[in-house]
């Protein structure tokens, strides 16, 4: 496989533009877009101790040491040392220049109040890999099982670097960022919250199996979304011929992450293992795409009765998700319930089909194809 991989975030165009946050959980390449789109530009690495500990002691020193001809300075790993952003804030104030602030994390930010620059800077968001950045290199069941993270899907021994994933986050995210003190309590809730991956949130039912109060797995699962470790996908509740529901789904950042979480062997073609696993892969897609390109809204949408789709994306388009090879009628039943509100553009079902075909003005679409299309904006037509 290569190693050097082009990622579909514009990131220079975006920070000519405007100062940026660039969120990401660790080992999604933040340091490395740095490092080799930004190497020629002033660069503060806070996980360096020496220029932690100088910035710390000194933080007007970002600003003694920058100029008026400095386009662009980067700091990296940002939620150390939040103070910081009061010099950040001066620059943009007095200079032209223009700041990337990355970090893993934005609950520290928010948690010690800081103002994040008042609408100076925009917030953007890095995913693991995608099919369009891999292209040929891309393998589903490699990604379905271990995941997308650059240097785990690119790794010889992907599992071990699971585990070991798994373990620095606790360790360097969780314990050394102090976002809880009960680090055995929240190991046994990440294990609960990777099992409810592509399910609806039951914050009694989650309490009571990590044996944590309801109100501290709200709070945790605060710490997964702002660590990006873990979305709520929204209920998409328009629809009036079927009432809707209004509870959240809960999608995992990376399927190989959750795989591990649950302590789960690797998952085959043809299980329903795969299955769950599958239908997150294809939420990824779609969360990255949303975020790298457009900015659409994403939800679900299920109706008292029964009745589900897995996404509704733009308020246009409603996919659902198999992984049959041989669809039938019974496998259109929830987008033939929310096509006859005739609320909405599109109708996909994705699947393993090897040729696409439209049944009923529902289209039937082979796997890869869809995501080509979705990545070409063709969805959005």
């Amino acid at each position: 496989m290569t190693t050097i991989i082009n990622r579909k975030i514009d990131l220079l165009q975006k920070l000519e533009q405007k100062s940026i946050f660039l969120f990401g959980p660790r080992q999604t390449g933040k340091t490395w877009l740095i490092r080799h789109l930004l190497k020629d530009y002033k660069t503060y690495n806070l996980l360096k101790s020496e220029i932690f500990l100088k910035l710390s002691h000194s933080p007007q020193r970002i600003r003694e040491e920058s100029n008026a001809s400095d386009k662009f300075i980067i700091i990296d790993e940002i939620q150390r040392l939040p103070i910081l952003l009061n010099e950040v804030h001066l620059i943009i104030e007095e200079t032209e220049t223009h700041f990337l602030l990355t970090g893993s994390s934005a609950h520290k930010l928010r948690r010690a109040g800081v103002n994040l620059l008042g609408g100076r800077a925009r917030m953007e968001h890095l995913h693991p890999l995608s099919i369009c950045e891999l292209q040929q290199d891309f393998d589903l069941v490699r990604a379905v099982n271990y995941g997308l993270l650059p240097s785990i899907y690119l790794s010889e021994n992907p599992d071990a670097d699971l585990r070991a994933y798994i373990g620095l986050y606790l360790k360097e995210e969780i314990a050394a960022e102090g976002l809880t003190r009960n680090l055995p309590a929240f190991s046994r809730f990440l294990e609960v919250a990777a099992c409810c991956n592509g399910k609806m949130l039951n914050y009694t039912k989650i309490a009571n199996d990590a044996q944590v109060a309801r109100t501290t797995v709200q709070e945790y699962f605060s710490i997964l979304k702002d660590t990006l470790l873990a979305y709520e996908l929204p209920a998409w509740k328009k629809s009036q011929k079927r009432k809707p529901i209004s509870t959240a789904k809960c999608h995992w950042f990376d399927s190989g992450v959750a795989r591990t979480l649950q302590q789960r062997g690797l998952a085959q073609i043809g299980t329903p293992e795969f299955g769950e696993a599958f239908e997150n892969y294809i939420f990824h897609e779609l969360q990255t795409f949303t975020d790298y390109c457009a900015l659409l809204p994403l939800a679900y949408w299920r109706s008292i009765s029964g009745f589900e789709v897995d996404f509704v994306l733009n308020d246009t388009t409603a996919i659902e998700v198999k992984t049959s090879k041989n669809i039938g009628y019974q496998d259109l039943k929830n987008l033939k319930a929310l096509q006859e509100e005739n609320l909405l553009k599109n109708y996909v079902l994705v699947c393993f089909e090897t040729a696409p075909r439209t049944v009923d003005g529902i289209q039937i679409m082979p796997w890869r194809m869809f995501l080509e299309a979705l990545w070409h904006k063709e969805l959005l037509q």
